[in-house]
């Protein structure tokens, strides 16, 4: 059932974008409201400006075709996150999910990171950099403390995201620091439709240190699509690729919050936004 929605949730965003693709092409930039994309990627964090004083809730389901372990368990990931402006250029960031690892057992993870915009952020467009901290709670039982550098870049029909994150986790089986890096680029093809690539390494270090404690350096590639119908409170993207290796480790630790599968495989990621309240 869950996979049917997330297939069907993705049909709906590729009928759109067909549909949107069809309009007018493009005139000028400046005739159209230069607005901001509430988190217009599936795997790279952007920042808030005051613009985007709204705050959202979000629901994202991936799928990992073909891999094994608990991948979102049994290949099926369920996140909901909360994003608000807290002003001063403080951007707040909650994520929850889920996962069903045996029969009717649930087991939940929760993260929460505040990011502040030492560069720009006072209004949307241009460029941006973020430092934050933060901290997750896994699947395992696992503490670990976060920190995150986000660099962004914003004009009418160019979006470019890229993010670098550290975990320390508090547990003797983990690494003494985990490395992920994302990079999404969008090009705005009408008014409400953007497309592009995004890309995804995580943990890293295992380029260096061939005993990574979740398996070895994952990566990767695919297209990144968004969705944001004019004058709605909703806003859709999905993103996704082939997942692989680039080393591997003798050590795995699944339980950890990853947004790839612990093995090779197609991952598919749909994400739906509302705005609580209208700018």
């Amino acid at each position: 059932m869950k996979k049917k929605l997330l297939f069907l949730s993705a049909i709906i965003l590729m009928n759109y974008g067909l549909t949107f693709a069809q309009e007018v092409e493009l005139k000028d930039p400046s005739v159209y409201d230069f607005q901001s994309t509430l988190a217009p990627f599936s795997f790279s964090t952007t920042t808030l400006t005051p613009q985007d004083l709204p705050w959202s809730l979000a629901y994202a389901g991936s799928y990992g075709q073909q891999v094994s372990g608990p991948f979102g368990y049994d290949g099926v990931e369920q996140q909901v996150s909360v994003m608000g402006y807290l002003g001063g250029r403080f951007t707040l960031l909650a994520h929850a999910g889920l996962g069903f690892p045996r029969g009717n057992i649930i087991n939940s993870a929760q993260q929460v990171e505040v990011i502040r915009n030492f560069i720009g952020g006072k209004k949307y467009g241009g460029f941006r950099l973020g430092i934050g901290l933060g901290a997750n709670h896994d699947y395992s039982n696992v503490i670990s403390a976060l920190g995150r550098v986000v660099i962004s870049y914003d004009q009418p029909r160019l979006k470019i995201a890229g993010n670098l994150l550290f975990e320390k986790a508090f547990a003797a089986d983990r690494d003494k620091i985990d490395i992920i890096t994302s990079l999404g680029v969008q090009y705005r093809i009408t008014t409400a439709f953007y497309a592009g690539l995004e890309a995804v390494g995580e943990d890293l270090e295992g380029l260096w240190n061939p005993q990574e404690a979740e398996g070895g350096a994952r990566i990767l590639v695919g297209p990144s699509l968004n969705l944001v119908p004019n004058k709605s409170r909703f806003s859709f993207s999905l993103s996704g690729g082939p997942v692989m290796y680039a080393t591997r480790s003798a050590e795995s630790n699944p339980t950890a919050i990853r947004e790839l599968p612990f093995e090779n495989g197609l991952t598919i990621r749909a994400r739906v936004i509302f705005k609580l309240s209208q700018n």
